[in-house]
């Protein structure tokens, strides 16, 4: 801080303390008090003036110098906020507070941010080590015996993961992607196995439909819903059979295949969680029951898990009527 700037930053106080010098004295001289004495009391108010002035020039000069110089040493500077000395004043102590908490909400601002970010990155590394395998497979089939049904399953798998990351990179801005329309939900349902035939046919899964009702919500994010499921049972549960049931106001996936243990079903709808079924194959991720949970929670429904490990596993998707 230099001279100047400390002046003016105190123009206003020095003002105030002539004025009130200058009254002083005139009040002394129409009391009949020496005009010397008068004189040389202002010399002496001047003086302690001066020696405050310097005190406090030096004192603020120290504290700017050492705030600079943390500043500089931090390389987050989002956190110099909370290496803020506290003020003596009652006013400053106030702006103290307001800084500290306004400095606290940005911190934790920044490190969700981060660690969405970072969530977001290792999600996109694992899909493009995933998304290799049908790719390679796709090759491997064009060079080889040139098979079009396996073609066509290796295709629907890489289109299903690159549906699955366009939702997740989606899930940053959620509201600009929801189109709310009155739909079917058997023909939502029907939709969805239609465009896992290849996938369900490999994994030699049955599927039977049942009931329909009509509900306000966003056909392409429900569908896709229950595209996860059927992905899902494609591959944990190859041989089982599956039952979607469209009951006013529940969609209800039931299978027969491998089951959830206990202890997992509260952790299955995790980001990232595979979970023992999962850790079996290399290619899970864990983002498909995620993706149906958060989906869930945009278009304000309900989702729901019951299971039983080598029995069955039923999925609920309510909505709020």
């Amino acid at each position: 801080m230099k001279l100047k700037e400390y002046l003016s930053s105190k123009a206003i106080t020095f003002c105030f303390l002539l004025i009130g010098m200058i009254t002083f004295s005139a009040f002394l001289i129409c009391a009949d008090f020496s005009v010397f004495a008068v004189f040389a009391m202002d010399l002496f108010f001047l003086f302690l003036v001066f020696v405050w002035a310097t005190v406090t020039f030096f004192a603020e000069r120290a504290q700017i110098l050492d705030l600079e110089q943390k500043k500089s040493q931090i390389q987050q500077e989002y956190l110099l906020g909370e290496l803020l000395p506290k003020p003596s004043g009652f006013l400053e102590q106030k702006y103290f507070e307001i800084m500290k908490t306004v400095s606290r909400s940005a911190i934790g601002t920044i490190e969700e941010a981060i660690r969405e970010k970072e969530e977001y990155c290792d999600y996109v590394e694992s899909w493009i080590h995933e998304i290799k395998t049908p790719l390679t497979a796709c090759s491997l089939i064009l060079s080889n015996d040139k098979d079009e049904r396996k073609l066509r399953r290796e295709l629907k798998r890489a289109e299903n993961l690159t549906e699955t990351i366009l939702y997740y990179a989606r899930m940053r801005t959620p509201q600009k992607d929801v189109h709310i329309q009155k739909i079917s939900v058997a023909s939502v349902l029907d939709e969805a196995v239609k465009s896992q035939k290849e996938l369900l046919i490999a994994a030699k899964i049955s599927v039977k439909l049942e009931g329909d009702f009509t509900v306000f919500s966003d056909r392409k994010a429900l569908c896709f819903m229950i595209k996860q499921l059927l992905i899902n049972c494609a591959k944990y549960c190859k041989g089982c059979h599956i039952l979607l049931t469209a009951k006013n106001p529940v969609i209800e996936v039931l299978d027969d295949g491998i089951g959830i243990p206990s202890h997992e079903i509260r952790r299955v709808t995790d980001r990232g969680f595979t979970g023992s079924n999962g850790r079996k194959f290399p290619n899970s991720t864990g983002m498909g029951l995620y993706l149906v949970k958060e989906l869930c929670s945009y278009l304000h429904m309900e989702l729901s898990i019951d299971s039983k490990i080598h029995s069955y596993t039923c999925i609920r998707l309510a909505f709020k009527m």
